[in-house]
């Protein structure tokens, strides 16, 4: 949920105006690399932005996530964060998350603590130890980011979104120890200005570990926030937004109640919102030989559509249908020779 104001098309131009960018290819090319010590595929499923305090189904919506992980049996699965907030309403929603039979990883959403929670209360609700962190996986490093720091000086209006020096400097440590392929998850993105402000600072961290470990040790950065299906590769880094399970947001302007006036009332902001009937979520799949794959999924908008309220288009490709904007895509990215 963006109150900010920015459109999906204002993003993808931000994102993609530097040099090496992709937007939303099905395959992109192999990164310089060399394997670490590898020992098994590993599987993990993936969603973002459930926003369980916007939406009237979000435990539908989770509940089949969950279900569909437990069915695939994947080794963990991750929310990118806007997942729920620690009213005991939501304790059920929660129970829904903790029946999946492996780990649960849980990112910091910027309104997940909307309501004047701090990010601790956050944290305890869900069960989570910290607000950033690290663990491995079938001989994979994955680390976990919180974008909702506050910058102490000139910091740009609305809700923070910074990494502060003492997490930067962890993150350091974190990538120089770890031996293996890595992989970030973080609620802001870091390849534009509009998420995290010194995400340039933090690509450097990132960079300057490929250069020290002679490899590409850190291949990828998974993001939510922006409810937008993209890619962009930056020095041999992909850096990827999960798109909303839920919904795109229109604002007040385009503003429109779709369902009963009881669901309306007790769930102030969903008329500002187009849901997606079905819920989207993927399957990422990390093989031996170095190729990450994703498995997303497609949907349509709950009408009326977007374009149907008079909101203007933010496609960069005029003969994409407004649906289209309703998935998570299927991919195919490289991170290591094959063997």
């Amino acid at each position: 949920m963006d109150k900010s104001g920015l459109t999906r098309r204002d993003v993808l131009k931000m994102a993609g105006a530097g040099a090496g960018s992709f937007l939303m290819p099905s395959v992109l090319r192999p990164c310089l690399a060399k394997p670490g010590k590898r020992r098994r595929e590993v599987r993990f499923g993936i969603c973002a932005d459930v926003h369980k305090d916007v939406i009237h189904d979000a435990d539908r919506r989770l509940k089949i996530f969950i279900d569909t992980m437990n069915k695939q049996k994947v080794d963990f699965i991750v929310q990118l964060g806007d997942f729920c907030r620690p009213y005991p309403a939501n304790l059920e929603f929660l129970t829904i998350w903790k029946q999946f039979t492996g780990p649960g990883y849980h990112v910091l959403g910027n309104h997940d603590t909307d309501g004047g929670f701090t990010r601790e209360q956050t944290l305890e609700f869900w069960g989570a130890k910290k607000k950033y962190y690290s663990f491995d996986s079938g001989g994979l490093h994955f680390v976990v980011l919180d974008g909702n720091d506050v910058k102490k000086e000139n910091r740009a209006p609305g809700y923070p979104r910074f990494v502060g020096a003492e997490q930067l400097d962890w993150l350091k440590a974190d990538l120089e120890s770890a031996d293996n392929f890595t992989f970030l998850f973080s609620h802001q993105s870091l390849e534009n200005d509009q998420s995290i402000e010194n995400n340039a600072e933090v690509r450097a961290a990132m960079e300057n570990a490929n250069k020290a470990a002679g490899f590409q040790k850190v291949v990828t950065s998974f993001s939510g926030h922006h409810h937008i299906d993209f890619v962009k590769t930056i020095t041999d880094i992909h850096y990827i937004q999960i798109n909303s399970m839920s919904y795109k947001w229109v604002g007040e302007k385009y503003r429109r109640a779709r369902f009963s006036p009881e669901i309306e009332k007790a769930h102030r902001w969903v008329s500002y919102t187009v849901p997606y009937k079905d819920p989207l979520f993927a399957v990422v799949t990390l093989t031996s030989d170095g190729i990450l794959k994703i498995d997303g999924a497609k949907s349509q908008f709950i009408p009326p559509m977007p374009s149907e309220l008079g909101y203007p288009s933010d496609s960069l490709d005029p003969a994409e249908d407004e649906n289209d904007a309703v998935r998570i895509s299927d991919r195919e990215l490289f991170f290591a020779a094959a063997q």
